[in-house]
This record gives structure tokens, C-alpha cells and sequence, in this order.
């Protein structure tokens, strides 16, 4: 028999069944990437996590008898609204075996309440945060995960068709080795560009440097958004979060900024690839986990370049052959990397994709959101 509960985070039974799910289902999956435990009871804390702020969220189980078999977030992220002046649900945090009723259940529950909170539309798998990974898994099964970004068995796909969402968009990433045979006209025509627009390279050497960089990075993503939509503007709480993220994660010479004069006009991000880590410490800090990331950063030779983009105004005239540069630079420009994944680029970006193919980027991954009127 089926059962439907809508999560109490205070009972300890049911988030431990919501936060071990995953586990059970991608048990014999080689390729998946446990997220960061801590991290994902953060997100179950009413009272800790930033998001409760402003907005809320309901998360459901579903049982089989006594055993979980599925469970699912719904979002009502009241910023995204009153920026996008829509009434829009998400769904997030997806997980359940190849069964159809459970699936059902789950999604009847969170249309049920987002339409009780006046909500009239939802779109999915979408995250908490602008800087969540986003999207479903329906190319690429066969590699492991970028750091945070989903992952998925393929017919978690027929499962979320079934309850009557179409597509809603469509993100790819791709793979570069460092073998990369990078057109040398491109840095000769990057370098001309930032003379004749005075344009230099910010360039971090230590952690402190990225904490100098932090309030230029949310300045710089948030007029980047100003007239476009599907987005919501990164708060001081989310920008704290990215700094403990960069803190713990980055090597500071992969985040470079392009600097006019002081202000930030282009950003590129990127990060050492701790997956391995987080497979072998089954996503845990405590009490020895953090040993096996520090030495996993010390010696991973992926990267993921996890974002890079300049403000309209100096998108043209060649203007992202700086970002093309800086981003060859962080593959070549060090000995131990040997990969990098571009993560994420939307597939509306056809000419960016054009561009990287012919770098010879390889478009392997694809991640797709889904919509469904309520």
C-alpha cells in the first residue's frame, strides 16, 4: 500500500528515510556523487537555512508499507516570483525506484499545496538558490557528475513525463582535455581587446583574495540578470554560502575577474573536481571525510569551470575571446590538470556552443527542465 507524508522535519525517523533515499537508489550506480550531507540537512532546517527567510517549501515521502520508495520538495520561492512577477512553483531534491504510483503520489501531493498557496504553474528540477545545479539528466549517464550538478537514472524522465510536464529548457556541458589545440589569434585578439578597452584580468593567489571578490561577483551576476528572465537576484546570504563554498573548494588562481577600471564586467569560475572524495566518504565531513577532500583537492587533474560571462555591453566586438582565453589558460597553465568540464551552458546559446565546438569542446552531457501548468 502507498502512503504519502508530508515531512516533519523535527521527526528524526522521516529525515533520516528523506536524506538516505538517494543512497538506496543509486547503490549499485558507480557513477553517482553523493551530495554533501551536511549541506543537505542545512536545506531541511526551517530555522538555519536563508531560504526560509523569504519563502517556503514542503517536502514529501513516500512509503511502500513501511520502506521509503520516493520522496520530493516543492518550492514557493516568493523572490523569484516578485522579480519574474509570476506565480511559480518548483520541484526539487526528486529521488524514487522505477514506480510509477509512488512518482504520482509524490506529485499530486506538491501540486496539491503549491496550488493551495495560489501557485499556478511549476517547473523543475529547479533548486533553493540561483547557484543550485539545476535540471534532469537525459544524456551522459555514463560519466560522473560535476560537483553539484544532478544525476539521475534515465527513466527518472518517463516517470516526471507521466505526471503531464513537458520541456522546459535544456542546459549541455561539455568536455575539453588539455591536449586542446587552442587558435593562438584568439589571445593575440584577446589581449588587443582589453588595451583598447581597458580591460585587465583580476587574479587571485590566496583565499584571501577571494574574500575580495566575493561582493563584485554579486554585484556582477545580479546586473547581469537585471532585464532577463527565469532568473532571481543572489542575496547576502547566498553570496556568504558561495564564499564558504569558494573557501573550501576553490584553488584561487581558477577564479579570475575582468576588471574596468574597479568594476567587475566579466567573471570566470572554476573549481578542482572533488567527486572522487565525496564517493568515497559517502558525501560526510565528519569524522575523517574532510582529510579525504583536502588530499582530493591536492591531487585531482579535473577542473570544472562552473561559469564565465561578461555584462551585455561588452559581450560584442569580440569580447568573450578574453573569457575563451583565461579559460584555455586555466586548463594549460597547470601541469596537474589533465580535464575540465564546462558545466551547464544553455542550449538557446547556440553561437557559445558553435565556439567552443570547434576548440574542440564535446558536448556529452545534457540536463533538461520540465513545466507543467497547475
Amino acid at each position: 500500500m502507498m502512503n504519502i507524508l508530508s515531512l516533519d522535519p523535527a521527526n528524526r525517523t522521516h529525515l533520516r528515510d528523506f536524506l538516505s533515499l538517494p543512497f538506496s537508489i543509486y547503490r549499485d550506480i558507480p557513477q553517482w556523487v553523493p551530495p554533501l550531507q551536511m549541506d543537505e540537512k542545512t536545506r531541511l532546517d526551517l530555522k538555519r537555512f536563508p531560504f526560509y527567510k523569504h519563502s517556503q517549501a514542503r517536502f514529501f515521502l513516500a512509503y511502500e508499507g513501511t520502506r521509503p520508495v520516493g520522496r520530493l520538495a516543492v518550492l514557493d520561492n516568493r523572490r523569484y516570483n516578485e522579480f519574474n512577477r509570476e506565480s511559480t512553483a518548483f520541484f526539487y531534491l526528486f529521488e524514487c525506484e522505477d514506480n510509477l504510483p509512488a512518482a504520482t503520489g509524490l506529485f499530486e501531493a506538491g501540486f496539491a499545496w503549491a496550488r493551495a498557496r495560489g501557485l499556478n504553474k511549476i517547473i523543475g528540477p529547479k533548486g533553493f538558490t540561483p547557484l543550485d545545479g539545476f535540471g534532469l539528466l537525459v544524456k551522459g549517464f555514463e560519466q560522473r557528475p560535476a560537483f553539484g550538478l544532478p544525476y539521475n537514472p534515465a527513466y527518472y524522465a518517463p516517470l516526471i513525463e507521466a505526471q503531464g510536464f513537458v520541456q522546459h529548457g535544456e542546459s549541455v556541458s561539455g568536455y575539453l582535455g588539455a591536449n586542446i589545440q587552442f587558435p593562438p589569434r584568439i589571445h593575440e585578439l584577446a589581449e588587443r581587446l582589453a588595451q583598447r578597452r581597458g580591460l585587465r584580468i583580476l587574479r587571485c593567489t590566496t583565499r584571501a583574495d577571494l574574500r575580495a571578490l566575493v561582493p563584485h561577483l554579486k554585484e556582477l551576476y545580479n546586473r547581469a540578470i537585471e532585464d532577463t528572465a527565469g532568473n532571481t537576484p543572489l542575496t547576502d546570504e547566498e553570496v556568504d554560502g558561495l564564499f564558504n563554498q569558494l573557501v573550501w573548494l576553490a584553488d584561487p588562481k581558477l577564479i579570475k575577474l575582468v576588471m574596468k577600471d574597479d568594476q567587475a564586467v566579466g567573471f570566470l569560475l572554476a573549481y578542482p573536481d572533488v567527486s572522487a572524495a565525496l564517493q568515497k566518504s559517502r558525501g560526510r565531513l565528519f569524522p575523517f571525510g574532510w582529510l579525504t577532500l583536502l588530499r582530493e583537492l591536492r591531487r585531482t587533474d579535473w577542473i570544472n569551470i562552473n561559469g564565465a560571462g561578461l555584462l551585455p555591453e561588452y559581450r560584442g566586438s569580440g569580447g568573450t575571446a578574453i573569457l575563451y582565453s583565461e579559460l584555455f589558460k586555466s586548463i594549460v597553465g597547470n601541469p596537474r590538470i589533465r580535464h575540465a568540464e564546462i558545466v551547464q551552458i544553455g542550449v538557446e546559446n547556440e553561437k557559445m556552443q558553435r565556439e567552443m565546438e570547434n576548440f574542440g569542446v564535446d558536448f556529452y552531457k545534457t540536463h533538461r527542465t520540465y513545466q507543467r501548468e497547475l
